[in-house]
């Protein structure tokens, strides 16, 4: 199973249209761009795609925020060259230093741009930081592999401490964390209070297949569940593009309703792999990004605990909420 997920990592409502960046393959420039969301808040839009040699790796919305006492800065992108690039981006654009780091979760373009941020404080959960360590050669491999020279000289550089949960205030700027589970084990959601920006990283998907590495899908519904009943203006994702309301949520939760349903009747009728990758999935799943790719590793991470669970008598443990 762990060689399965290790392959796999290889290979409608309002919404604000997204900011496309202007990729220099020649030069190995991202094009990176900050929209602004909100007084002191931006969004630094990705590519609604798969990993690929012509987006760079570069498929994570990363964000920062300017607080008056400093900058924090939202995930730091899959390679050292788009940390470098999204650091100069920020020092463009805010004239406050950055102080502090954090990361949402433990994939790895959430965290493989760190060594553009060697002299900042990079703060993660605890569970999220042993998941790094445990992942990191092996992302930087796969990620290689995918992306090629944009990925030249990118080592895992780990955060440097724990990010508490709760409020947290830097110069006049309150926000608060929160973390989840599902599509992780600790899914960190930043809430910026005065604007009612939510950056809620890889719980919520926004027209794109979701990723399911380490995935638990009753737990990540829970979630969702209890996710949704936050107040919120925009919404971030970590993937897809930023939304003026909460669909992007209904659509997480439709697409892996659906996926449980699916993979639950498929081991009970006795259905191999292969025939569930051939098997007909709605056209709104079909239609999303990175489906061609994404949702063949959906049923190589999950769909074996559902056959296992079968052969157990019950439904699949990690599964629950």
């Amino acid at each position: 199973m762990k060689r399965l997920v290790a392959i796999a990592l290889l290979a409608a409502g309002s919404a604000f249209s997204q900011t496309a960046s202007k990729v220099d393959l020649a030069r190995l420039d991202y094009g990176l761009a900050a929209r602004a969301l909100a007084p002191g808040v931006w969004v630094v839009e990705g590519a609604n795609a798969d990993f690929s040699p012509a987006n760079g790796c570069n498929i994570i919305n990363t964000g920062f925020i300017a607080t008056g006492a400093g900058v924090v800065v939202i995930n730091t992108g899959p390679s050292k060259r788009y940390g470098e690039q999204l650091r100069a981006l920020i020092e463009r654009t805010v004239r406050e230093p950055i102080v502090q780091v954090i990361h949402l979760n433990l994939h790895p373009d959430y965290f493989l741009g760190n060594q553009a941020f060697a002299d900042v404080p990079r703060l993660a959960t605890d569970s999220t930081r042993a998941g790094m360590a445990r992942e990191a050669k092996a992302y930087e491999d796969n990620l290689y592999r995918l992306c090629g020279d944009w990925m030249k000289g990118t080592e895992a550089l780990l955060p440097t401490g724990t990010a508490m949960l709760g409020p947290l205030r830097l110069g006049g700027r309150e926000m608060e964390l929160r973390e989840y589970r599902g599509h992780t084990d600790s899914d960190l959601v930043l809430i910026d209070k005065a604007s009612g920006v939510v950056f809620a990283g890889g719980l919520v998907f926004a027209q794109r297949i979701p990723t399911t590495p380490h995935a638990q899908v009753g737990a990540w519904l829970g979630s969702l569940e209890s996710f949704s009943a936050l107040p919120l203006k925009t919404l971030v994702p970590s993937h897809g593009p930023v939304r003026a309301d909460a669909s992007a949520i209904g659509q997480t939760q439709r697409y892996l309703q659906w996926l449980d349903r699916r993979f639950t009747q498929a081991a009970e009728q006795g259905v191999e792999m292969n025939e569930l990758l051939r098997a007909e999935v709605p056209a709104e799943f079909r239609g999303w990004a990175a489906f061609g790719t994404e949702y063949t590793r959906n049923v190589a991470h999950l769909y074996p605990r559902y056959e296992q669970a079968v052969l157990g008598g019950g439904k699949p443990a990690v599964n629950r909420p």
